[in-house]
């Protein structure tokens, strides 16, 4: 295949620089206010122009980040309205499959705004099925152009399946669209029967945390107020599916290290790093609560299996300021982070089974709203002084966390998510990461 080079782009590109790069220099830019074109103006220069202008008159630019924040919707994901929106955009799917599904779509290299190739044809095509890119955008123009129209469908396709709306096609993002239409119709099916056993009444407020979608919601009366980015389990330690009661907030907690930890990461780090435990202000504390040096502890061996593990309060910790505690036979919990450039990631599975949220002080705020003797104040107290102190909830708050990969909006947007615990019995999804 044979590529035509265009200058170089940003992936922020403006509309200006856009054109600018196609050959239309800032007095172009002005004569797309005149009536007649230039008399010096090349046949090239003229086709975009024309392009240029059509966009521009459909206001495509104007209005392509709007679409993108209206694609997340109020209604709570375990809710009838939802499992109704499942069952409406079925049908659909079943006719893409009968259809003979999508193409494949393919690039020897990342695509963005700028780039020429014939995978943009693809891309455009493969964008029209989902209803990701109007149908008139698929054959408007350079259809081997990643222009605006493009851009924004790639954005919204990234929105629909949990990846940051950076508008770049990479392997990431091929991976992702091209999992089969058939594969994604099961999906639907099967999270159609978890969102219709999850639907009844939650309360009148509560948390859900949606384990592939690595988000938690905030839901009062019946609609979501708020959405947090969360890191979850690996595949390996997986967090749990529960429903428990939010009791307590712990502020500027001690982590106790879980035996699973102190297994696989404690031990072999010990071993190289002697000194790692005292960078890390953890102690080791014995069935009698006495403090053991960990010079004591013979790290070739499992020795260290018999003692506790305490890390103390502080910045390096690591629930960083505060906990959200609710029981549960799994000993997991929701904390803060001191890594909070983990949420920015696609792929949020880190965790050893526990879940960090991001703005963890909104959430903890909202759930101590009806705590008298907890205003805003005091929980902003609480965090900068690094007090430890417990904050018992006057009306325990209900927990929910459960795994759904696929549901729709009342507005008919669908939306996937890989299938990292491998639960939906489509194997191909696993190793879409």
């Amino acid at each position: 295949m044979v590529l035509r080079k265009v200058p170089a782009l940003g992936s922020d590109v403006s509309r200006r620089s856009l054109l600018t790069g196609l050959g239309l220099g800032l007095g172009a830019l002005a004569g797309l206010r005149a009536a007649p074109a230039l008399a010096q103006e090349t046949p090239l220069q003229a086709m975009m122009r024309a392009q240029a202008v059509r966009e521009w008159q459909d206001k495509f630019d104007a209005g392509s980040a709007a679409p993108v924040n209206q694609l997340k919707s109020d209604v709570p994901l375990l809710s009838p309205e939802t499992a109704s929106a499942i069952e409406a955009v079925i049908p659909q799917y079943q006719s893409i499959v009968m259809q003979g599904g999508w193409g494949r779509v393919s690039a020897p290299m990342r695509m963005k705004v700028g780039t020429r190739s014939d995978s943009v044809l693809a891309l455009r095509k493969r964008l029209q099925v989902t209803g990701d890119i109007p149908a008139q955008a698929v054959t408007t123009g350079y259809g081997d152009i990643f222009d605006s129209y493009v851009d924004a469908a790639v954005r919204r396709f990234q929105v629909r399946h949990g990846l940051r709306p950076d508008g770049i096609v990479d392997k990431t993002v091929l991976d992702v669209m091209n999992v089969p239409a058939d594969i994604r119709l099961r999906q639907l099916e099967t999270n159609l029967v978890r969102v219709r056993s999850m639907s009844g009444f939650l309360g009148e407020r509560y948390i859900f945390l949606n384990i592939p979608a690595a988000e938690l919601e905030m839901v009062e009366n019946g609609r979501v107020v708020e959405r947090h980015n969360a890191v979850v389990g690996k595949i390996d330690r997986q967090t749990p599916v529960l429903t428990s009661k939010v009791t307590e907030i712990n502020f500027n907690p001690y982590w106790h290290v879980p035996v699973s930890i102190i297994r696989k990461d404690l031990i072999p780090k010990m071993r190289v790093e002697p000194d790692y435990l005292a960078k890390n202000r953890i102690r080791v504390f014995d069935n009698r609560g006495q403090e053991i040096p960990p010079q004591a502890i013979n790290w070739e061996t499992d020795q260290a299996m018999q003692y506790q593990f305490r890390q103390d309060p502080g910045e390096i910790n690591a629930m960083a300021t505060v906990k959200i505690t609710f029981p549960n036979p799994h000993d997991v919990y929701m904390h803060d982070t001191p890594f909070r450039d983990l949420f920015g990631d696609n792929n949020r599975f880190y965790s050893s089974g526990c879940m960090r949220l991001q703005n963890i002080r909104s959430v903890i705020g909202w759930l101590l709203r009806d705590t008298p003797q907890w205003p805003s104040q005091a929980i902003d107290d609480a965090i900068r002084n690094g007090t430890r102190v417990d904050a018992k909830l006057k009306t325990p708050v209900p927990v929910y966390t459960n795994y759904i990969t696929a549901w729709a909006t009342r507005e008919g947007v669908v939306h996937f998510r890989d299938d990292i615990y491998a639960r939906d019995g489509v194997g191909e999804l696993a190793s879409v990461q």
